[in-house]
């Protein structure tokens, strides 16, 4: 089991683990207007974040963003 005292590090090309993280941290985002600065200063700030920020672009930023608004809005 894994210690949340301890997370597991992130990096940009783990942007699935990325996007389980923030719905963690930010169970009641509005993703509708949430915008990239902001998405990018959430992602950096999250427990166990350990990449370089400057690696990240738009289009990273907004696969995260589709990524985490599918992953909350799961067609059944």
């Amino acid at each position: 089991m894994e210690d949340r005292d301890d997370p597991k590090p992130l990096y940009w090309e783990a942007s699935y683990e990325i996007v389980l993280t923030l719905i963690e941290e930010h169970p009641d985002a509005d993703l509708d207007s949430l915008g990239l600065q902001q998405l990018f200063e959430w992602i950096v700030a999250l427990p166990g974040f350990a990449d370089d920020p400057d690696l990240a672009h738009d289009a990273l930023l907004t696969e995260i963003l589709r990524e985490w608004y599918e992953e909350v809005n799961e067609i059944t």
